[in-house]
């Protein structure tokens, strides 16, 4: 059984930093892109970064783009989101997913999704 999860999450003021990980269990992770996801309170679940099976190409929302990093350690099946310069939009819970190829990693299909973690940034 595939499982997903998230922790790492917690309330920051705006402009501090959470590192997320997301660990995969079930199912090694090492030949799909990983993705992290968020839903914010009464929105949809949107996309918002993504990386490679191997690390070496990455994709992000432009609402996060130089101010989040996604990394990935093979070795310990997880994944892991760098946020910094967090703002109050950016409260939302957290999820991982991922998809053989990161050209689809819109459309997430490496398990079912998992509790997610709550990150709430105050102004």
């Amino acid at each position: 059984q595939v499982q997903l999860v998230e922790s790492g999450g917690g309330l920051v003021q705006a402009g501090g930093s959470l590192r997320l990980s997301c660990a995969a269990s079930g199912r090694t992770i090492s030949s799909y892109a990983m993705g992290w996801f968020r839903q914010a309170a009464g929105k949809e679940r949107e996309f918002v970064a993504g990386i490679s099976g191997s690390g070496g190409r990455t994709r992000y929302a432009d609402f996060v783009k130089g101010r989040f990093t996604i990394s990935r350690d093979n070795a310990q099946n997880t994944v892991f989101l760098q946020m910094n310069s967090l703002k109050p939009e950016d409260t939302a819970v957290y999820y991982c997913n991922g998809s053989p190829a990161l050209l689809n990693i819109l459309y997430p299909d490496f398990g079912s999704w998992g509790q997610g973690t709550q990150v709430t940034v105050s102004s």
